[in-house]
């Protein structure tokens, strides 16, 4: 049987952007082609606490703040690691010159949808934006991929690398491609990355790290919804949805176990 001919239609990523959602991108556009970028703003430290207080209560939300903040300033000082990690891993971590960039208000705002109906793409890969609503991806006119920094579903929803290691199961440090379903990364899985933290690795460069050993993931799975090819594998693990750490059980299980 001959093998299926790749999608001719564009590569679209949505996203909030960051430096290791630019080193995903650049490596997708080297190997398979343009991409084309839907940049959503990024939701307001206000708005995010008030949704987190409502799922979550007051107290929780106000510890998370208080760790997101201390991140915050960790990236400050310790950028030089950042910056050796970079370096180390020939990672490209901003735009390139002439890179097609759509700004919009959100992922689910008419503005992102009419973009994607421009763009006529092949495949879109979600990386680090907002989840999408069920009215949104019914309106989706191709595959919807996301990378997830995290083993799913063992480790749904936020910094799955950092609670992998918290939870004294380093092996599942890593990250998962995954179809988008309505839920929170509980997609069917298409690909999956394991790898380690080095030295000097905090939740301020974890993402980093994990997209320095997933870009080849990144580029097969896109390859795959491209080529008409995905295929979901069942990566037979527990499911749990993790959310940012509150202040004082980061700071509390640093001190006790060193993962920071």
């Amino acid at each position: 049987m001959a093998a299926p001919k790749s999608d001719p239609r564009p590569i679209c990523v949505v996203t909030e952007g960051g430096p290791h959602i630019w080193a995903i991108v650049n490596t997708i556009a080297d190997r398979l082609g343009p991409v084309s970028v839907i940049l959503e703003t990024p939701e307001s430290k206000k708005q995010l606490l008030l949704g987190r207080a409502r799922r979550q209560g007051w107290i929780s939300a106000i510890g998370q703040l208080g760790t997101m903040v201390l991140t915050r300033l960790g990236k400050r000082f310790f950028s030089s690691h950042s910056i050796r990690l970079i370096a180390e891993q020939k990672l490209e971590v901003e735009p390139r010159p002439g890179q097609t960039i759509i700004h919009v208000p959100s992922a689910n705002a008419p503005e992102s949808l009419q973009a994607i109906a421009d763009i006529q793409p092949g495949v879109v890969l979600l990386a680090g934006c907002r989840l999408l609503s069920r009215q949104t991806l019914a309106k989706m006119p191709c595959p919807v991929l996301n990378y997830h920094a995290g083993i799913a579903p063992k480790y749904r929803g936020m910094n799955g690398g950092y609670w992998a290691l918290a939870s004294g199961d380093a092996g599942n440090f890593g990250t998962t491609v995954h179809l988008v379903d309505a839920g929170v990364d509980t997609g069917g899985v298409l690909r999956q990355a394991r790898g380690k933290p080095e030295t000097g690795d905090t939740i301020s460069s974890y993402a980093l790290r994990q997209a320095a050993f997933s870009r080849d993931i990144c580029v097969e799975a896109v390859g795959d919804a491209l080529a008409g090819k995905l295929a979901t594998v069942d990566p037979r693990l527990p499911s749990k949805q993790w959310y940012h750490p509150t202040i004082w059980f980061y700071l509390w299980t640093g001190v006790k176990s060193g993962v920071w």
